[in-house]
């Protein structure tokens, strides 16, 4: 494989897939929703951290007087791998970064004392705007079952518990595309004793997570988030596409895409594979759709 590119779709349905500081959905200026790819890459990283892969950015806590923090980056580093500091060899680094499947996917940023290391990721990844022409903000209230303990330790009279909310959107389609190019670790296999690069294995592993893994992580707010539309393109040679997302047609009537436009700027020297939620998502293509379900 020289180079890859492709489409992930997530549904959303009486959810938040990504919320702002605000709680409500991600937007731009004009109203537009859309989820950030950090929102895509933490389940797929949660995914492979639970079979038990080495991910190195991922929050993990540790007990500080008393209380649970966050670890610094020094510290999830010696987590995984052990004794870290300044006289740590360049090389052993990277070699441990690349041993982890996030790091091997996605880059990474490692600066710390003595090291100021800078990995530019094989698989790079969009923003997903939804695609969804009626999406509804909808705020939850919530009654939660304790008092607020400010009011009761000032002597106020509260007879009711407090409230919270949720915020949803009733319905939305976001769209992210992404390319894969394996050149971007070329210069470290002169380095790296061993190092093969991103590999085929690497890149069907993720495909194999970024099909699945949102459906998998089904926490209260991400809970009506599901995986319903993968699209993997891959050459023998050096061709450049640009993001592919935004070529993808909607209905949001009948709850299609249509890979119409996609099909010609693709062309026929391409391998191709689609996969969606054969049971909501209607795609319009000459190329086969799978289920997303199949194993």
């Amino acid at each position: 494989m020289k180079r890859a590119y492709g489409v992930i779709g997530i549904r959303s349905i009486m959810s938040n897939w990504n919320a702002d500081f605000t709680g409500r959905p991600k937007s731009t200026s004009e109203g537009e929703i859309f989820g950030s790819d950090k929102a895509l890459k933490y389940p797929m990283k949660k995914m492979w951290a639970d079979e038990g892969k080495n991910v190195m950015y991922l929050k993990s806590y540790i007990e500080d007087k008393g209380s649970l923090r966050p670890k610094t980056l020094k510290e999830r580093y010696e987590e995984l791998f052990g004794k870290f500091d300044k006289k740590t060899p360049t090389k052993d680094v990277l070699n441990n970064l690349f041993n982890c499947i996030d790091v091997k996917n996605f880059g990474a940023t490692f600066a710390e004392e003595g090291q100021n290391i800078s990995i530019t990721g094989a698989v790079q990844i969009g923003q997903g705007f939804n695609k969804f022409e009626d999406t509804n903000v909808e705020v939850q209230d919530i009654l939660s079952p304790f008092s607020d303990g400010k009011k009761v330790k000032s002597g106020e009279d509260v007879n009711q518990s407090t409230l919270g909310t949720k915020i949803m959107v009733d319905e939305a389609h976001y769209f992210y595309g992404f390319s894969v190019n394996p050149k971007n670790y070329d210069e470290y296999k002169d380095i790296l004793d061993g190092f093969k690069g991103y590999t085929d294995e690497d890149f069907k592993e993720f495909k194999r997570v970024a099909k699945s893994a949102v459906t998998r992580f089904a926490t209260n707010s991400k809970y009506g988030c599901d995986n319903e539309f993968a699209l993997f393109v891959e050459y023998e040679n050096e061709k450049y596409l640009p993001d592919l997302s935004e070529y993808i047609k909607f209905d949001s009537q009948n709850r299609e895409v249509d890979l119409s436009v996609i099909e010609e700027l693709v062309g026929d020297d391409a391998k191709v594979e689609v996969f969606a939620d054969t049971y909501k998502l209607k795609v319009k293509t000459k190329w086969e759709v799978k289920s997303m379900y199949e194993k």
